[in-house]
């Protein structure tokens, strides 16, 4: 049985989630909510662009319009960093309270209380922490750098041509998957990089972009948005995806799927789709729970608490909410 406790907020939502432990909302205006324990909300930024989650689940690192990068918990804001008339669009969370960030073709990485810069020849789309080590993977056209960043070695250039706009590790750090501009997404096998051709996984058929990306509790699938049903890729082999057919969950005629959530627990995915809906869907059964029967726009954002008991939503429309099952 579930329940669904729904707000109403008057800009787009670009992430909903849990900081520790309550559900929080952060709004293209800037402003992060947490409306379970206060009307009031933190004015973070003068137009948020990007937000993600410490990896200790106690503060929400956001990026925005007016150059900043802000960690906001229940009680108050830090200011992280600042660069001064950029965008900062994408951002990452690391171990031991590490952030990056990039505006444009430069990535900064803030640790230990210092803060790396780290240049590219294109734009960066995308960052993701190694789930081991302080190593950050920047999604760039034509492939994916791969920087350690605590020393001065040459990064590892992992190439593909094209547009990524997106990047992550698997739970394990053997694949480096991205999204792309085009209906594909592209991934690496780290441990056999430089065996040619059998070191790339490619995984078409999408008729739209992806936008989101999940990893199941244990590695095993990879959850993604893009079609009329969220698309499982297996990775529990050897070579991954590669030489499988992919689980297509939950398909629904006429919509997309355009987020996707693992559970931490179980093997279930939580999927919100273009018109507002939200269903979630074991792997193993290809069909779905509807958890919420729809709104005035798509889903924007979709996270798990950590124990998978309550799910958090927020849509384009301002629209959100927080499911308990």
């Amino acid at each position: 049985m579930t329940t669904l406790a729904p707000y109403d907020f008057d800009e787009p939502i670009i992430w909903a989630g849990f900081i520790d432990d309550e559900p929080c909302y952060a709004l293209a205006d800037g402003k992060v909510h947490f409306p379970v324990i206060s009307s009031e909300a933190i004015e973070a930024h003068d137009g948020l662009l990007c937000a993600t989650p410490a990896l200790d689940g106690k503060s929400l690192l956001t990026g925005g319009e007016d150059g900043r990068v802000v960690r906001s918990t229940r009680q108050a804001i830090e200011t992280l960093a600042e660069q001064p008339g950029k965008w900062i669009d994408t951002i990452a969370a690391g171990p031991h309270g590490a952030c990056a960030f990039a505006a444009g073709r430069t990535v900064w990485v803030s640790y230990d209380g210092n803060l790396k810069r780290i240049d590219h020849e294109r734009a960066v789309e995308g960052l993701a922490f190694a789930p081991k080590g302080l190593r950050i993977a920047a999604a760039r056209y034509n492939g994916v750098s791969l920087h350690w960043v605590a020393q001065s070695s040459d990064p590892v250039l992992l190439d593909w041509d094209g547009a990524h706009t997106g990047v992550s590790f698997s739970p394990d750090g053997k694949y480096v998957v991205t999204t792309m501009a085009e209906n594909t997404l592209h991934g690496w096998r780290l441990d056999n990089r430089t065996s040619g051709d059998s070191a790339h996984m490619r995984m078409a058929g999408y008729p739209a972009k992806t936008k989101s990306l999940s990893w199941s509790r244990k590695g095993n699938w990879l959850a993604t948005s893009g079609a009329q049903s969220a698309v499982c890729w297996p990775f529990s082999g050897k070579s991954g995806p590669m030489g499988k057919s992919p689980k297509e969950l939950a398909t629904r005629a006429g919509t997309l799927a355009v987020q996707v959530a693992c559970h931490p627990v179980e093997d279930v995915v939580a999927i919100g789709y273009s018109d507002g809906v939200i269903v979630a869907a074991q792997i193993d059964d290809v069909t779905g729970a509807l958890l919420r029967r729809g709104g005035n726009d798509e889903i924007t954002s979709l996270n798990w608490d950590k124990d998978g008991h309550r799910l958090a939503f927020g849509a384009a429309s301002g629209e959100a909410g927080l499911i308990a099952i």
